[in-house]
């Protein structure tokens, strides 16, 4: 990659995908699926589960200690639960994107470990699938990963794998809701290809070290999903823009 002056760093790439997640985030609970905002913001949020899908698979190849960042994950999965159903009104067996954003590391690890037969490793990566089935990006979140970690370092099959696996992911959306839903319109899924610009103006680099950045996911993830139940809890604004 390109480490050029208007390139973005890891930290850059973190906080747009975060914003776009938002932006997500906001429509999905205040505004109708199928308002015109509702659809531009949705397209913007879909580059944020690749980008951190994306950085899962860096995370591995760059972490000093691949089970402690396991554990993170997980611990960070388990807090976001309650958040997230509350946010969006789903049951409780629903799981946000965290949950295989873990599994998908597992799915690495397995996928590039040595001492497990290539039919073990299918069969494990075929059981974290399944347990992702119920989870905000299901399965195609370890797809995802595994693209991104087992092509590291080279951008064009990176890219490539990703797009097949987001290809997979909207034509079983659009079974799913058909062509023309008229309340829940899949259209924006197409975003997903908003994703190739931004991780081929990634840098490789991390960006400028704090605190505040190592923590920052962990932190806003659950943060922004407390915060968008309480604006729905204590607030008009859902009955206010129409949802």
């Amino acid at each position: 990659m390109n480490n050029t002056y208007d390139s973005l760093t890891a930290n850059k790439l973190k906080i747009i995908a975060a914003f776009f997640m938002l932006l997500d985030h906001f429509v999905s609970v205040f505004l109708p699926h199928h308002a015109l905002m509702s659809l531009i913001f949705r397209m913007l949020g879909r580059t944020a589960a690749p980008v951190f899908c994306f950085f899962i698979a860096q995370g591995y190849h760059y972490t000093s200690n691949r089970k402690k960042y396991l554990i993170r994950l997980l611990v960070l999965a388990l807090v976001s639960h309650l958040p997230y159903v509350l946010a969006f009104g789903l049951p409780v067996h629903a799981s946000s994107v965290v949950w295989p954003l873990a599994l998908g590391l597992i799915a690495l690890m397995t996928a590039k470990s040595e001492k497990i037969h290539l039919i073990l490793k299918l069969l494990i990566i075929g059981a974290l699938c399944v347990m992702a089935y119920t989870s905000n990006w299901y399965f195609i979140a370890i797809l995802w990963i595994l693209g991104f970690g087992l092509f590291h370092g080279n951008i064009k099959k990176q890219l490539a794998s990703f797009s097949l696996v987001a290809l997979i992911h909207i034509a079983w959306q659009l079974r799913r809701f058909g062509l023309f839903h008229e309340v829940y319109p899949q259209w924006f899924q197409l975003g997903l290809f908003l994703t190739l610009p931004l991780l081929l103006l990634y840098n490789g680099q991390l960006g400028k070290k704090s605190a505040f950045m190592s923590w920052f996911f962990y932190v806003f993830y659950p943060g922004h999903l407390v915060l968008l139940y309480l604006l729905k809890i204590f607030t008009p604004l859902a009955e206010f823009l129409g949802h």
